[in-house]
């Protein structure tokens, strides 16, 4: 088969990113042909097809009253995106197209140049920007539930796209005209990498096609290994935001007893907040800030720590930072919210408390601190049973290419 992959940013960006490559690695091997169609980046890796790429974007950037309307209609609807995937689709004759990260920058705009050549659609859902115009559920760092059902005029009224109201009307435009369009019918199957997510697209009514639930996988050059930590530590790594928990975090380590340390990794825009509480709260003998980390340097410090923590206080979908942590033995501890504790069997591969209490997180992690070295033993072997199962990229990618088959043979039958 040959496969059209299709995701804004085509550099290793975040977990998205990381499915997507990972995706064409994995359909790569079986022997699939793999093209690309993305955003022109400086960052991007290079492919044959980067002469499709749409131009860039960057709604954030130091840019001209002229350029912000330009960029303004794009998320509209880009007629750019439109012609260019029509031309790649025209010289290299795809047989399915799969779809992943497109809102704002590509848009959606995009399928129907593809249903014009009776093209099966995939798109795979690693946010939920298709029932909520700024993608997260999540409005001054507390989840938000008000458009979901289709009522987008709250996004203005709520200022939810960075405190902006210009910028939060053209995401509501933008659903509006999504839902008008009834855009989201004229894709074949959607995946959601978590079944919390799943649900919320179904609870929505906007989309009638197949919904299918199908965890992340974990690249096929993964290194299982049980745990046996070298040091005594907890661990966060991420982004240091409000909806990360990290401050819930802080306040269940002020509470513990013991002296285990806690290692934060990653920076964001609440890292001179969470500074300043480890200093006005002399935790700066059990708190460390290091920085962002990545590659080796980041494994080696998950490969050493107790335990991975992350205390989420909004709808994750199902993060890449758990699925390696246990694929390397490590328990970890998770709020009961979105997709986490579909991931992690409480007391079993670790432990799953509420979100926004400390008093519960701090019990978590006193209960991975008192297990015995043959309770942590079985505990570790557990997770990477489970991910070796679950997040497996062989299973994923047989039954994703099952799916692609029976797609490409109705749209034959049509």
């Amino acid at each position: 088969m040959k496969i059209l992959l299709v995701n804004k940013y085509h550099y290793v960006k975040g977990g998205s990113e990381t499915y997507y490559f990972g995706l064409a690695k994995l359909l790569t091997e079986l022997g699939h042909d793999v093209i690309y169609f993305a955003m022109a980046d400086s960052h991007n890796k290079s492919c044959e097809q980067e002469k499709y790429f749409v131009s860039n974007v960057d709604f954030n950037g130091n840019i001209s009253k002229l350029q912000k309307v330009k960029a303004g209609f794009r998320v509209l609807y880009s007629f750019e995106a439109k012609k260019n995937i029509s031309l790649l689709i025209e010289t290299e004759h795809p047989d399915i197209v799969h779809i992943n990260l497109v809102h704002r920058h590509i848009t959606l705009s995009i399928v129907r140049a593809i249903k014009k050549y009776n093209i099966p659609i995939v798109f795979t859902i690693h946010d939920l920007n298709c029932v909520c115009p700024n993608h997260e559920m999540l409005v001054n760092g507390k989840v938000c539930e008000k458009c979901l059902h289709g009522e987008y005029l709250n996004c203005i009224k709520n200022k939810c796209v960075k405190g902006s109201t210009a910028k939060s009307t053209l995401a509501a435009i933008e659903a509006m005209n999504y839902k008008r369009m009834k855009i989201y019918d004229d894709i074949d199957l959607y995946i959601t990498p978590s079944y919390f997510y799943k649900k919320k697209l179904e609870e929505s009514g906007i989309i009638h096609s197949q919904i299918i639930h199908m965890k992340n996988f974990l690249p096929t050059d993964t290194v299982y290994s049980d745990s046996n930590p070298d040091k005594n530590y907890l661990l966060y790594f991420g982004r240091i935001s409000e909806e990360k928990g990290v401050l819930t975090l802080l306040k269940a380590v002020e509470k513990l007893n013991n002296n285990i340390p806690l290692i934060i990794l990653g920076t964001g825009p609440m890292e001179d907040e969470i500074k300043e509480y480890i200093s006005s709260h002399n935790l700066e003998g059990k708190v460390k800030m290091l920085g962002f980390k990545s590659g080796n340097e980041l494994k080696k410090f998950v490969a050493e720590a107790k335990c991975i923590i992350l205390p989420s206080e909004w709808y994750e979908n199902g993060p890449y930072a758990i699925m390696e942590a246990m694929s390397q033995g490590k328990p970890v501890i998770v709020t009961n919210y979105g997709g986490l504790p579909e991931i992690v069997e409480n007391g079993k591969t670790g432990f799953v408390c509420k979100p926004f209490n400390s008093d519960d997180l701090k019990k978590s992690i006193e209960k991975v601190c008192a297990l015995s070295q043959d309770e942590y033993k079985a505990m570790s072997t557990r997770a990477v049973q489970k991910a070796k199962i679950e997040f497996s990229p062989e299973t994923y990618a047989q039954r994703l290419t099952d799916y692609y088959i029976k797609l490409i043979g109705s749209k034959k039958q049509k």
